[in-house]
């Protein structure tokens, strides 16, 4: 799956498809996309073959440890993030950047206790109010490998 910014200075390829994707509710999430929730495709960072370098832009969160996102240098537009948890050994890319978003569905919405009334969610999807308890809950047994192998590679 590829995809890039607006401008398409800074283009990338996710070699596997994403552990999981997130839809977030957050408020945070909200502010900071303009938008009612982000979608994120989780990739190991090695897994992400980039052409052009991206500006690093640290931004608070709501848990304190803040993120860093990585944006175009020149339109500016948010393509991935790297969060505390596991830093830059895993990208969160922004799903609208890929050329064909309508690959990466929603696998999980969290944080739907701050979601906008008017989004309506399918009853047959996972939804959590805050964050999921545990990742065997909604990730797949080869997603948590991966998980596991990325966090014992730090």
């Amino acid at each position: 799956m590829e995809g890039g910014c607006s401008c398409g200075a800074l283009r990338y390829r996710m070699t596997t498809p994403p552990m999981i994707v997130h839809c977030c509710h957050c408020s945070w999430c909200q502010r900071e996309t303009g938008s009612a929730f982000v979608l994120n495709a989780v990739v190991e960072s090695d897994r992400l073959e980039v052409a052009g370098t991206p500006d690093y832009v640290m931004t608070p969160s709501e848990s304190g440890k803040g993120q860093e996102i990585a944006r175009c240098p020149l339109c500016r537009v948010a393509l991935w993030s790297h969060y505390s948890g596991s830093g830059r050994r895993s990208a969160f890319v922004r799903v609208g950047t890929l050329d064909d978003p309508a690959r990466c569905p929603p696998d999980v919405h969290i944080f739907t206790n701050s979601k906008q009334p008017w989004v309506v969610l399918p009853d047959d999807d996972k939804i959590f109010a805050e964050f999921y308890p545990s990742p065997e809950k909604v990730w797949s047994a080869e997603a948590q490998a991966r998980w596991r192998a990325l966090l014992a590679a730090g």
